[in-house]
């Protein structure tokens, strides 16, 4: 599956600035394969070499956040103890899945879980746990439950992960916004690095691509999470709000044209 594709050094610089930039919107509020994606698929690579690609230097971006994240005390293990397994097991699913299923199917769906995200995090009805204990029993399946389903989304769909799994800390663990962030993103990685992985079995990466752009998203996925722990609440919320609304209108626009192709 992945070939050889001959690149200017010009699409290849371009290619890093939509990963900086990706990575910096990644690390604040989730999306960034918004902007990777579709600039991957404008060089010429097949959907399916695209999407592995995007895995392929994302995590890097993913991983610089963690660093970030975690210097600032805004990771401290208690929640990754229990997404990290579930993510995983749920991206497998995920990805398994898809292959049974077209993702398509899912397109209405999301359109309304979008919308529920926007409300949860444009509401602004948000505060910081104060416990310093692991997650009470109950709250702990809430989180294992959230893992769960949003790695399997990962695997088999991907839009608004991180944007989903922000909303989902903020309504079930009412986190703060920049905590939320910052967790959603050890989750997010570890969908992420599962994904890149059968990708990668499956010779969809190409390498030669992705590692120019994973040096870019190392420097993004860094700032954003800087911007997200010098701002606080008020960035992810404004970023998240734009990043909810890019995906309702393309989306939304991919139904309409399927539809239109089918009718």
């Amino acid at each position: 599956m992945g070939g050889r594709l001959d690149l200017t050094t010009i699409q290849i610089a371009l290619l890093c600035l939509a990963a900086f930039t990706g990575g910096t919107i990644d690390a604040i509020a989730g999306g960034g394969g918004l902007i990777t994606v579709p600039a991957l698929l404008a060089v010429g690579l097949p959907p399916h070499a695209a999407l592995g690609t995007n895995k392929g230097q994302s995590v890097f971006g993913s991983f610089a956040a963690i660093v970030r994240y975690t210097h600032a005390g805004l990771i401290d293990g208690r929640i990754s103890r229990i997404s990290v397994p579930l993510g995983i097991l749920g991206s497998l699913g995920g990805a398994s899945l898809a292959l049974l299923i077209r993702p398509e199917v899912l397109r209405p769906l999301v359109l309304v879980l979008l919308v529920a995200a926007a409300i949860v995090i444009g509401s602004g009805r948000v505060r910081l746990t104060g416990s310093t204990s692991s997650p009470r029993p109950h709250l702990a399946l809430w989180i294992a439950g959230l893992a769960l389903v949003t790695g399997a989304y990962d695997g088999f769909f991907g839009p608004g992960t991180g944007t989903f799994i922000i909303a989902g800390y903020v309504a079930i663990a009412h986190l703060a916004l920049a905590r939320a962030s910052a967790e959603a993103k050890v989750l997010n990685f570890a969908s992420n690095l599962t994904a890149l992985v059968l990708f990668a079995l499956h010779g969809a990466v190409f390498w030669r691509i992705a590692l120019p752009m994973a040096a870019a998203q190392l420097a993004g996925g860094y700032f954003g999470a800087h911007l997200t722990v010098a701002r606080g609440d008020r960035v992810v919320r404004v970023v998240a709000i734009a990043v909810v609304s890019a995906l309702l209108v393309k989306i939304a626009i991919d139904m309409v044209r399927d539809a239109g192709l089918t009718s």
